[in-house]
């Protein structure tokens, strides 16, 4: 089996997140943090669901990948801590709290998770932690 080319990148830049080891969580934020989308959306099963703060589910690796290639550019994700918590069905829920910092706002997140039993991302939520003022101070300038 062919290492996937994000592998190398990994054991130098991996984000250390207490109470999370699962490799999945590690490399979405290891290849997000990187730029390389490509990577982030193929840890998605075929059927995978992205729900970005403000927006409608982003559907299949392809999808996401392109999303993140137009939304997330210079996007710098900081996880801080993590729950895990194994589920029936040998399904997985993982919590990460964190700070997101773009070109024009830093903010407190929440990543909430859903990973099957191949370790691929069903589902993940990405929240906003705000009140409606700060997130109404946050948006850039036209």
């Amino acid at each position: 089996m062919k290492t996937p080319e994000y592998s190398s990148c990994t054991a130098k830049t991996a984000p250390e997140i207490p109470g999370i080891t699962e490799s999945t969580i590690i490399e979405y934020f290891t290849t997000l943090n990187a730029g390389n989308f490509t990577a982030t959306g193929a840890l998605f099963a075929a059927e995978g669901v992205m729900y970005p703060p403000f927006e409608s589910g982003i559907v299949g690796t392809d999808a996401i990948a392109r999303y993140l290639q137009q939304e997330a550019q210079n996007i710098k994700a900081d996880p801080h801590q993590g729950i895990a918590e194994p589920l029936e069905n040998g399904l997985i829920q993982i919590q990460v709290r964190g700070r997101t910092q773009t070109s024009w706002c830093s903010v407190n997140v929440l990543w909430l998770f859903m990973l099957n039993q191949q370790r691929q991302i069903l589902e993940t939520h990405i929240k906003l932690l705000a009140s409606p003022q700060e997130l109404l101070a946050l948006r850039p300038e036209k």
